[in-house]
């Protein structure tokens, strides 16, 4: 009996510790972005048309929220917008709410779709070059231990990441890369805008799968910056904070 009761408790031990050695490369992930669109209409309107964006708030509401799916396996992720909620609807679409992020992580290169008002970009480029620095702080997301990594990316914007290791593609959402796994959670605190994983699914994603998106007008990074930036140049801080939406 006695001997019996140590293999169980073997089997046990080797089961738990399979566990916790098992790395994913492929699954889909769910991703919640919420906006703090109050704060955002400060930063857009600023001091200068109090009366128009007291108006602005009243019509909005103070969050918004959306969801996006990150398929990956291997080194190819596939990032577009997932389920929809009723409460947005009638709601205006923000800057990047439509966007689709193809990457190949070994050939560093990034496909995204982009609608600007009614203007469908296909952007073209490498993938962004992100200067990491890792951090002891850690928090569980979706159920994986993640490690905190901070960075500022379009010299300005601070961003605050969490990876986990448990997950090989060293994906994320939107443009986020470059760190040693998965992306499953992203701040920017100074942009009021957050995204973090809901959810991690195995899935079956066979190699070949994804597909890159092919609709919209050819552009490299900066030629779309360039475009934007044209356009919005005139629109004082609202331009400003709407071109940082898309280029994310």
């Amino acid at each position: 009996m006695k001997s019996i009761i140590v293999c169980l408790l073997a089997f046990v031990c080797s089961s738990v510790q399979a566990q916790h050695t098992t790395f994913l490369q492929q699954g889909r992930i769910e991703f919640e972005k919420k906006q703090n669109v109050h704060a955002r209409i400060d930063e857009m309107y600023g001091d200068d048309n109090a009366s128009w964006k007291d108006l602005e708030k009243k019509m909005t509401p103070k969050f918004s929220t959306s969801y996006f799916d990150l398929q990956f396996t291997g080194n190819i992720t596939s990032y577009k917008p997932g389920r929809e909620l009723q409460e947005n609807v009638n709601v205006r679409e923000s800057p990047a709410e439509a966007n689709e992020v193809y990457t190949d992580l070994q050939k560093k290169e990034s496909i995204s779709q982009k609608k600007v008002f009614e203007q469908l970009y296909l952007q073209q480029d490498s993938i962004r070059r992100i200067r990491w620095k890792l951090t002891d702080e850690t928090r569980k997301i979706a159920g994986f231990d993640c490690r905190r990594a901070n960075a500022i990316i379009m010299d300005s914007i601070y961003v605050v990441a969490f990876y986990t290791d448990a997950i090989v593609t060293p994906g994320g959402p939107e443009s986020f890369t470059g760190l040693p796994g998965m992306i499953l959670g992203v701040a920017l605190p100074h942009e009021h805008i957050t995204w973090f994983a809901t959810k991690v699914l195995v899935d079956d994603v066979q190699p070949g799968a994804l597909k890159p998106p092919a609709r919209g007008k050819k552009v490299t990074t900066a030629a779309l910056n360039e475009t934007i930036s044209k356009t919005l140049d005139k629109w004082g801080n609202y331009g400003k904070a709407y071109l940082k939406g898309i280029m994310l």
